[in-house]
Formats: structure tokens, C-alpha cells, sequence
């Protein structure tokens, strides 16, 4: 019997039959290239969602935010859409289409084309451009244009359409009290809620009735300014009868405060959007209800449609961290299920490159080449070492295992897992913790891998076990900075305080505003201590993880961290860290980068006052280590933090990439 029988019940919604309650939220991935976005999404239907919604197409050249919009009006795309709705068909999954005007905020149109911008009223953008008001004949325009767009899709094989309501595009500008408007499309609730009604009506005429049309909406926009869960019922309300599926999210994406609200960060518990879902859902009797955001635990997916909070859920990350997630849960696999971390580095690679990637799942990315086998079986199975049981070399021994090789993996220490565990105790890493603890379950369950713990791999080791492979995985260590005082009693390294955070006082100076000085900082502050960043660079610096530095930023502000950049650190006592000011002012860097802070002065020196001072100032490759075992075996590799210290996905992908090479030769 399956565990979770609320969340794999059909449900018909519009004429249309889904196997099950778990829907892909839509992500935007550009179409171009074709392959990258057909294996993008055709992966999530593999692993059993009911429904894949194909992210950012746009019914109008005039109404793009972005560049990367899939062009809705443009028949040149016709094959490419029909290859990608065919990609999801035909593994018995709906496809879906988002429908995107983004109206006033059509900066690409307006910005890069000259196309004027149009909203329900006159204005200035917040690129300084004007704002035309769309007039009755504009309105009907752009209502024929979803329609079109709609019909489009549905001739390219799509089997719905999820308009975009919310987040601060088009819909919403009607929705909202900037809608001042005199007439009939402004004024009340029913006004201003008239052009989502007509969009969606206007589709079903040209559709079909039993062409489900879903539609996003805001539940509560979770800013000061912004409307609330009383008037997103009132919404849901004017929809009801009109669309088939109501989908609610939250906040805007004109609101930098809350862009980690709406993409829930890892500050946030599960599931944190659900009660607006959960809310309105009381006051819609016949039109089902869709929630999504920081979704991916399978007891509570089963628990929001056991309980009636909401008929479907919704998984954007939940769904690019493991495709698989629903035949997991189906076949009795939950004990396999990758849960998203919420580090935010896939949404945050997509806006720098267009391509989405996961940290701690090295497929995503590559999901054509890997669905369609295009990578070689082993042609020699191979011996392999792997020296040491962190992020890299867990990864390695999974993916040299699974391609059939002999697998001896030696950590150190008394455990699996690596540096990353000293981050056991932080609750906002939680999801960290439970991921290394799915890696090391992973490895037990295997049951082909030699672990043998407490074994350092020295050259006389390595020439004893004679692999045919080493893959050195050692890591890297903090850096300790040479600062006259820096061997005080009260002076400690990062990881030693992630370890032991009763050691910190109630006044902390950290020297270092990387990732682990901001997140060790925060943490502290959770506790109780009064916690001072100094960072000698112009910038704090959240690793290029640009949406994670807006969540930081966030929880700076919280718990009233003090930040200060240009600093240097000349000298530590016994009553805090004597600092030097450099001068040096934030650069100007892309407008989703950490937020700035200055330094306290332009010049002089000024004494932090602090009873502990940690340092978390970089780490150091364990390079001399790894190459000591470089003439262990006929072939070596190094992976992970002891080539460079960087990320968990530069980790996890470097080693997964090597293992599946292994045995070519």
C-alpha cells in the first residue's frame, strides 16, 4: 500500500485527467538551445509529476521582461514547441504552458526593442521610462493576444495554460491599488479583477472548455505597502468559476525583501507559503486550489492534501533537486528523495547564465545527454581508491560504484561527511545536514562500498590496496591569518565555534564576510551574541550565490548584525579587534549581489570591542597532501575542495563528472 494515497489520487481539473497531486511549478529555461530545454523539462516527467509547466512564455513582442521569454505570437517556433510538449506527453504528464505580460515591467521590450510600456495607469517604471495607460482597445488587444497564445500552445500539443496573475506582472498591476482607473477595469474588486476573468474566458472560447486554464495568483504580497490574505481571498473570489485550477503564491518581484519569500530561502521553515494557500482554499467551494513554495518533504506533501489545505502542490526546486521525487514516493523509495536545501544557487546560476543547475544534484544541467544514454558505459572496471569522505569524495564512490567499479572509500576521521558537518547544530542548515545524511545512507544501502573510517590514505596505504585509480578527495582547512594577538584565549577558527557555539561570548567580532562568516554570524545572533562582521574587500561576499545574499541580508538586518567592509584587522586583545579603515568604498555590481555595507570611516583606526573574536578568512587547498598519492596508481585524480575551495556544487559535479569517466581506457 502506498504511504502517501491523498497525494497520488487523479484529480480532473478542467476536462483534463492528472495521475496525480504533485505539479511542476513553472521555471523559466530559454528555449534556445532546444536540447538543454527539452531534457530540462522532459526530466521531471520522466520522474513522474502529473503536470511540467514550461516557465516564461510571453503572448506579445511588447510584453517581455526578459530576453530569454519564449515567444508565444512567433511561428517559427512551432517545431521546437511541439518537440518539447511531446517530450513531457508522452511519459503521461500534462504540459503546460505560463503565459507572461509582464505590462509596465516589460523592461527587455521597452529597454532593448523601444516598445512603449503600458500598465492600467500612467506612471513612471523603475527605470525611469513612461507608462503608458492602456486604453479599451489596448485591453482587448492583449486579451486576444493570451488567446492566441493559448490556442498556440494547444496546437503544439500542450494540454494547459497557467496565466500569470501575480508577482507584480501585468494581472497584478490591475489587481493592485495602483489600479486607480475610472471604468469598468478599474475602481472595485470585480474591475479590477475583470481583465484576469476576460483572459481566462477568452481562452476557453477559443480552446475549449475542457482546456483547463490555471491561473498564479498573489495570497498575500508580504510587504509593507502590499495587499493581504483578506483581499487575496476577495481574488480568489472574482476567479472562482472563471479558471480551472488557482494557483496561490506570494509577495512580488519588484521587492527585493521579500524575493526570498516568494522563493523561500533556507531562513524559512517547509512549506512556508501554504497557509495562504490554506487560507483562501476555506472560501473557494468549486474551483480546486494549488499552493507551492519550499516544498519537497513527501510526509508533508502528503499531510496538505490529506488535510485539505490545498487539492494540488506545486514544486519548482523541489522538483530540479530530484526529478525523481514522485516515482521515489511511489515505488517506496522515500528514503532516496535529494530534498532541496533552498540555497537558491539554481535560480541564482540561471540569472547570471541562463542554464539551471542544483548544488547538490550534478545531473541537472545535463538532463538531455543523461536521459538519452549519450554518455558511454565503463569499457574496464576499475579498482578505485577514494581518499577522503567529504561532499566530493561520497559523490565519486556513489557514481564509480553505480557504473560498476570496485569502490574503496577511506575518511580519516570517525565519520562520513567532510568539513560540512561542523554545521550540524545550525538550524538553517538543516537541509544540509539531512543531505550528507542521505549521502552516507546512500553508501550503507549500496552495499558494494568498501568504507573504512578512521583510515587516513597515506602513500604506504594507497601502494598496499594497489587500485588502478585514486580519486583524492582531502579537503582543504581553514586559513589562519597572521594578526599579532590571533593565539589569544579568546581568538577561535570558525569551524571550532560551528562546533562548539557555547564557547562565543555575548560580544563576537568575525573576521571574514564570506558565506561562512555571515551564516556563523547569524547563527550566533539566533543565540543571543552581539555579532560584528569585518571584511577587509569593498563587498561582503556570498560565493556569487546572489539570491542567498539577499536572503543573508535579510537575517543581517533581523537580528541586528553589524557589518563593516574596507576593515582591516591590525591587532587583536583581550578587549576586541584594533581595525584599520582602507578607504575603500562597495563596487557597483549587478543589482541582485549582496547589498552594501561601508566601512565605519574613510581613514584611521578604530578598536571593535569583543570578548571573542573568530576567524573566517578562506580555506587552503590540501594540495601537497592529495599529490603525495599521485604516483600511488597508473591513475589519479584530485577532486572536490583540494584542487580549489569553492562550493558544493562545483564539489559534487567534479567528482560525479570524473567517477562516470572512469574505465574508458
Amino acid at each position: 500500500m502506498n504511504k502517501y494515497p491523498h497525494l497520488f489520487s487523479p484529480i480532473m481539473i478542467g476536462g483534463q485527467y492528472f495521475k496525480n497531486r504533485i505539479f511542476n511549478s513553472p521555471t523559466g529555461v530559454a528555449i534556445d538551445p532546444e536540447r538543454y530545454c527539452v531534457g530540462y523539462y522532459e526530466r521531471k516527467a520522466i520522474g513522474g509529476a502529473a503536470s511540467v509547466c514550461i516557465g516564461d512564455g510571453c503572448p506579445n513582442i511588447a510584453g517581455r521582461a526578459r530576453k530569454s521569454q519564449i515567444n508565444l505570437w512567433d511561428p517559427t517556433y512551432r517545431q521546437s514547441l511541439a518537440d518539447l510538449a511531446h517530450s513531457i506527453t508522452r511519459h503521461g504528464a500534462v504540459a503546460s504552458m505560463e503565459i507572461l505580460d509582464a505590462g509596465n515591467c516589460s523592461f527587455y521590450s521597452n529597454g532593448v526593442l523601444g516598445y512603449d510600456l503600458y500598465g492600467p495607469v500612467e506612471g513612471i517604471s523603475s527605470t525611469g521610462a513612461p507608462i503608458k495607460m492602456m486604453d479599451e482597445d489596448k485591453i482587448m488587444e492583449v486579451i486576444d493576444q493570451h488567446a492566441k497564445a493559448a490556442l498556440y500552445c494547444k496546437n503544439c500539443g500542450f494540454n494547459m495554460v497557467t496565466i500569470h496573475g501575480g508577482h507584480g506582472w501585468l494581472i497584478t498591476q490591475f489587481l493592485s491599488d495602483e489600479n486607480t482607473r475610472n471604468d469598468k477595469w478599474g475602481g472595485s474588486i470585480e474591475n479590477r479583477a475583470r481583465l484576469a476573468n476576460a483572459i481566462i474566458d477568452r481562452i476557453h472560447q477559443v480552446c475549449g472548455r475542457n482546456f483547463p486554464v490555471e491561473i498564479r495568483i498573489v495570497g498575500d504580497e508580504v510587504y509593507d505597502g502590499g495587499y493581504n490574505i483578506e483581499f487575496g481571498i476577495d481574488v480568489a473570489k472574482q476567479l472562482e468559476g472563471h479558471a480551472d485550477l488557482i494557483h496561490v503564491s506570494t509577495g512580488s518581484h519588484e521587492v527585493l525583501d521579500v524575493f526570498t519569500v516568494t522563493h523561500p530561502s533556507m531562513f524559512l521553515p517547509d512549506g512556508c507559503n501554504v497557509k495562504y494557500a490554506a487560507e483562501i482554499k476555506k472560501h473557494i467551494k468549486t474551483t480546486p486550489i494549488a499552493t507551492v513554495g519550499a516544498l519537497a518533504d513527501p510526509e508533508q506533501l502528503e499531510e496538505i492534501i490529506a488535510t485539505g489545505q490545498a487539492d494540488v502542490v506545486e514544486l519548482a526546486r523541489g522538483l530540479i533537486c530530484d526529478p525523481d521525487l514522485p516515482v521515489k514516493l511511489m515505488t517506496g523509495r522515500d528514503d532516496e528523495v535529494r530534498q532541496c536545501m533552498r540555497c537558491l544557487y539554481c535560480f541564482s546560476k540561471h540569472m547570471h547564465s541562463d542554464v539551471i543547475n542544483c548544488a547538490i544534484n550534478p545531473e541537472i544541467g545535463h538532463e538531455y545527454e543523461l536521459n538519452n544514454n549519450q554518455i558511454a558505459q565503463p569499457n574496464a572496471l576499475k579498482k578505485v581508491l577514494v581518499a577522503g569522505g567529504g561532499m566530493a569524495g561520497m559523490q565519486a564512490a556513489l557514481e564509480a560504484s553505480e557504473r560498476g567499479h570496485e569502490v574503496i572509500l577511506c575518511e580519516k576521521s570517525d565519520s562520513l561527511g567532510g568539513a560540512l558537518r561542523c554545521e550540524k547544530k545550525v538550524p538553517f542548515k538543516e537541509k544540509l545536514d539531512r543531505y550528507i545524511e542521505l549521502q552516507k545512507h546512500l553508501i550503507e544501502k549500496d552495499g558494494r562500498i568498501d568504507v573504512r573510517l578512521n583510515t587516513e590514505v597515506t602513500p604506504e596505504l594507497a601502494r598496499e590496496i594497489k587500485p588502478d585509480v585514486i580519486l583524492a578527495a582531502l579537503g582543504s582547512r581553514p586559513v589562519k591569518p597572521k594578526i599579532p594577538g590571533i593565539d589569544g584565549p579568546n581568538v577561535f577558527g570558525a569551524e571550532e565555534i560551528y562546533y562548539h557555539p557555547e564557547k562565543a561570548g555575548k560580544n563576537v567580532a568575525i573576521l571574514g564576510g564570506g558565506l561562512v562568516g555571515m551564516e556563523l554570524a547569524i547563527f550566533l545572533s539566533m543565540l543571543g551574541s552581539k555579532c560584528t562582521v569585518i571584511e577587509m574587500l569593498p563587498d561582503l561576499n556570498a560565493g556569487g550565490n546572489n539570491l542567498h545574499a539577499l536572503a543573508i541580508h535579510g537575517q543581517l538586518k533581523k537580528y541586528g548584525i553589524h557589518a563593516t567592509t574596507g576593515t582591516k584587522a591590525l591587532e587583536i586583545t583581550d578587549k576586541g579587534v584594533l581595525c584599520e579603515y582602507l578607504g575603500t568604498k562597495p563596487s557597483d555590481k549587478f543589482m541582485y549581489d549582496m547589498p552594501k555595507y561601508y566601512p565605519d570611516a574613510e581613514s584611521g583606526t578604530h578598536l571593535y570591542e569583543a570578548d571573542t573574536v573568530i576567524y573566517a578568512v578562506g580555506q587552503r587547498p590540501l594540495r601537497e597532501e592529495s599529490d603525495a598519492l599521485r604516483e600511488c596508481a597508473p591513475e589519479y585524480y584530485s577532486i572536490g575542495d583540494c584542487i580549489v575551495p569553492k562550493d558544493i556544487w562545483t564539489a559534487t559535479t567534479n567528482a560525479y563528472y570524473i567517477a562516470r569517466d572512469l574505465g574508458r581506457y
